[in-house]
């Protein structure tokens, strides 16, 4: 998945952290809550905003991110 479209950062929001779209919903804050066993379909209730896609594209933007610190450390 492409998520350059839907991932966005500006310096003055929520401290440069990459955001959904530009709200202020943060990528670690819908990885946080997935990891807490919050389920897409709670998510996407209780943030009507989000679309799943968004929710996806914080998935490959963290497994991107990901990928290059293995990269950067040679693992």
């Amino acid at each position: 998945m492409d998520y350059h479209s839907r991932i966005t950062i500006e310096p003055g929001k929520r401290g440069g952290k990459p955001c959904v779209r530009g709200m202020r919903i943060t990528v670690y804050d819908v990885l946080d809550w997935l990891a807490q066993g919050i389920t897409e379909k709670q998510i996407l209730a209780d943030y009507p905003e989000l679309v799943v896609e968004d929710i996806r594209a914080c998935l490959a933007f963290a497994a991107h991110r990901e990928h290059q610190l293995t990269a950067i450390h040679g693992n």
